[in-house]
């Protein structure tokens, strides 16, 4: 597979690197990359850049003129949306002026959680709320609305359009009736205030939920005190601590993580009765309807529920923890990570990537001033035909600055713009790794690794994706579709011809054992139909949150699903649903999880699993699945792929057949 390598000394002599570990083999430049510590040298000659390569985010004050002159540029597209006759031309214009709030507000909402210093954070903020206030109200705007309802209505017009015109149009169009378009000026007033206020509680509730909790350093015994952060005469809890091997450690961290604090109690309670006024405002029966309309599931009441309350009583999802002893698959993470160096799994994914669609991951020195952090590495995403795709930040090392998830942003959307040229997507890919250290360099555990694959599919999806407009583009679709992409990588992350290309012990080269990856792919379903009945508790407590309102409080309303939906009890003083920041991004819809693995699934199984490096697949894949963005009906998609429209019985039997054991494993672990 990396059959040309590159002379060490050619890292070095740029000064980027002060160790590179490996005895055996020279790592390709993009591990080398990832494998060394960063020490850029102070550049006194080269103008800053500003951030992104945006020149006037070289300081604080630029969000504010980036800002004034998107809200600018926006008044102008109105007025000519408003003048325009019905055409694809008002689609365009349409897509510019989302393209122009977008690019401010999509970079403002990274900034706000990722830069280390708060003021740059404070002014992200800041443009945050101006944009997404003007964004409310353009959505309540008669006039706007009115000139793209021209070209909907005029049959003869709409008709000649092509496919992914009309789909844009359409959920434009959505975008309007869904923000109260048709109300009374009074009443859209009020969509427009409960929206703002929205934002507003939605900021507050994440930063929330990564807040650290306090306790006594005297509440505590000492022994334990090394696994947690010190505050003079206090210990700073900031998560579960769930992979710690000593249990004490594991139940106080979980306890006090999740002690409940009444003010962000007040603030989720907040949130939902807000958006349920705005769902009943704008018409809908609850937030979950208004939520799900366009999605695969379609509504709370079909698909959802369906899919959710079958998996709960398919047979077999019950089986008692201790059925199968996890110790008897030897899978300590300290035996895989000295293989999984994160240099070695970006090699691992540039050679997928390169086999699958001909991309290649190219290593850039980002210009001053262009990130945020020193340790934030660039990637040029190139096709070996198409040229350049779009670019990749990876912000991947640990920070007490950053948000605890995984996750990933679109900073800029790819859209075909009017001289023939493409816009390039510029994605963010945010992970909390280990540093490396004087002896090794960032090693991963099992779980890290499938995490990396896993915000890589959604950066793919991005960086493949060539929708001509920016308000479809990658990831820009319907969300229990947009986690299909990601979620199928972590298949190709367990697969052991995929992972046999690039894990080998980061001192000695020795290739990872296939006998370790089947027992580690086999450990996942020792407690497997847990953590599914886990998902499911997830995704209907969070349908009943955002469903019809009731009497009780969240806590309450928590304890009742875990019980109905879920094995394990309810641990005492403890409110997991305030560190739950899925109910932003995800509020009723975090059952896309579910859905989207059960997709993914069903296309591993029947197009990935015989061979998941044959080009030809993955050049039907990306046709077929990534091109689209959410420029194409999904189940469509799905379809093209599958080459069936799946059930909501294929979608539980594709979730539930992952949990099957692989007997070849138990023999090969007899054997060993």
């Amino acid at each position: 597979l990396y059959r040309v390598y590159r002379p060490l000394v050619c890292l070095l002599s740029h000064a980027t690197a002060a160790r590179v570990w490996r005895t055996v083999t020279t790592w390709s430049p993009v591990a080398a990359a990832f494998n060394a510590r960063v020490h850029r040298r102070l550049d006194l000659f080269h103008q800053n850049v500003g951030l992104f390569g945006v020149p006037e985010l070289s300081s604080v004050g630029g969000f504010e003129v980036v800002q004034d002159r998107a809200l600018q540029e926006t008044q102008q597209l109105v007025e000519q949306a408003c003048r325009c006759p019905p055409g694809v031309q008002t689609v365009e214009i349409f897509d510019k002026l989302s393209d122009s709030l977008c690019r401010v507000a999509d970079m403002a909402d990274f900034i706000k959680v990722a830069h280390p210093d708060p003021s740059y954070r404070e002014a992200s903020e800041r443009t945050c709320i101006n944009i997404g206030t003007m964004v409310e109200r353009l959505n309540t705007n008669v006039d706007l609305c009115k000139s793209l309802k021209d070209l909907l209505d005029n049959e003869e017009i709409f008709s000649k359009l092509d496919p992914e015109t009309r789909r844009v149009a359409e959920l434009f169009l959505f975008d309007f009736e869904i923000s109260g378009i048709h109300l009374d000026k009074k009443k859209r007033k009020e969509a427009v205030n409960l929206n703002v206020k929205l934002l507003d509680l939605s900021n507050q509730f994440l930063m929330s939920c990564h807040m650290p909790n306090r306790i006594e350093k005297r509440a505590l015994p000492e022994h334990i005190h090394q696994h947690f952060t010190k505050d003079g005469n206090y210990i700073q809890i900031g998560g579960l601590n769930a992979d710690a091997p000593d249990d004490l450690v594991r139940e106080v961290a979980y306890k006090v993580f999740l002690y409940p604090n009444e003010n962000v109690m007040h603030i989720l309670e907040e949130l939902l009765s807000c958006r349920d006024k705005l769902a009943r405002l704008v018409g809908y029966e609850s937030y979950a309807h208004r939520a799900l309309k366009g999605t695969m599931a379609k509504s709370p009441e079909i698909d959802n529920f369906a899919l959710t309350n079958n998996l709960r009583i398919k047979p077999g999802l019950n089986l008692p923890l201790g059925v199968i002893r996890a110790e008897r698959f030897n899978i300590e993470p300290s035996l895989y990570s000295p293989y999984f160096s994160l240099g070695a799994c970006m090699e691992g994914l540039n050679g997928l990537f390169t086999q699958l669609y001909g991309v290649s991951l190219l290593a850039e020195q980002p210009s001053v001033g262009e990130v945020w952090s020193e340790d934030v590495r660039k990637l040029a995403v190139v096709h070996e035909t198409e040229g350049l795709l779009g670019y990749i930040y990876c912000d991947f090392f640990y920070r007490p600055d950053k948000p605890h998830q995984d996750c990933h942003f679109t900073i800029r959307g790819g859209r075909q713009l009017e001289d023939g040229q493409y816009q390039l997507p510029i994605v963010v890919l945010m992970l909390n790794l280990p540093h490396p250290t004087q002896s090794a360099p960032t090693l991963l555990s099992p779980g890290m690794m499938e995490n990396l694959f896993h915000e890589m599919g959604h950066a793919m999806h991005s960086m493949l994706g060539r929708t001509r407009y920016q308000h479809v583009t990658g990831t820009r679709c319907v969300t229990d579709f947009a986690e299909v992409p990601s979620i199928l990588m972590e298949y190709f992350a367990t697969d052991y011809r995929v992972i046999s290309q690039f894990a080998r012990h980061y001192q000695t080269g020795q290739p990872l054992p296939q006998s370790m990856v089947a027992r580690l792919c086999e450990s996942k379903k020792v407690c497997g139909a847990a953590d599914t009945q886990l998902q499911v508790f997830y995704a209907i407590m969070d349908q009943v949150y955002h469903g019809k309102p009731q009497n009780r409080s969240t806590t309450d309303i928590m304890i009742d699903m875990q019980k109905k939906y879920y094995g394990l009890p309810y641990v005492t003083n403890t409110a997991w649903q305030l560190r739950f920041s899925h109910l932003v991004g995800y509020g009723a819809k975090y059952y896309s999880y579910l859905m989207s693995r059960a997709v993914a699934s069903m296309v591993w199984k029947q197009c990935f699993y015989k061979d998941p490096l044959n080009r030809e697949t993955g050049e039907r894949y990306r046709r077929e699945m990534l091109a689209h963005g959410g420029g194409k009906e999904p189940m469509l998609m799905v379809e093209g792929m599958l080459q069936k429209r799946p059930s909501i019985e294929d979608f539980v039997n594709a979730l539930v057949s992952d949990l099957e054991p692989d007997f070849e494993t138990f023999i090969m672990d007899s054997e060993g």
